[in-house]
């Protein structure tokens, strides 16, 4: 079996931005020489994430509204009794995960139609990374 890594950097210039990552993820793969196998792409931070879905505008508002709806950004939460002022960002990365795991396939992501991987910054505007291991034969 033979691995891969990669680490991919992000400053966003939002508190909270989505971005698609699909490209880089095969290029890691393609570097890597694996033609069977899986990827494992993470963000190596508490308060971003990474998932799999439609890269179309309307979703990406649709899912920013809903994590606002069900974390918003407010004052009253106990962690910034601590200081910090992103307890959202925290369990807005809860809500999503922080790791995705996706197929590899003849040397290539194995997603469905409208498949992509996205990066998601919940507490943004500071340099952040993302590790891309891929493994296989």
């Amino acid at each position: 079996m033979k691995f891969h890594t990669e680490y991919l950097w992000f400053n966003t210039k939002n508190h909270r931005e989505y971005v698609r990552i699909t490209d880089k993820v095969e290029e890691a793969v393609k570097k890597s020489g694996i033609r069977d196998g899986m990827v494992l792409v993470s963000a190596m931070h508490i308060t971003a994430g990474v998932v799999v879905n439609d890269n179309e505008p309307g979703i990406w508002r649709d899912i920013d509204k809903w994590l606002e709806n069900l974390a918003p950004q407010r004052a009253d939460y106990e962690h910034h009794h601590t200081g910090e002022s992103n307890a959202d960002s925290h369990l807005k990365n809860i809500l999503v995960h922080h790791q995705v795991i996706v197929p590899v396939t003849d040397g290539k992501l194995d997603l469905g139609p409208w498949q992509q991987v996205f990066y998601c910054e919940f507490d943004g505007q500071r340099r952040k990374r993302v590790i891309v291991k891929v493994m296989g034969e």
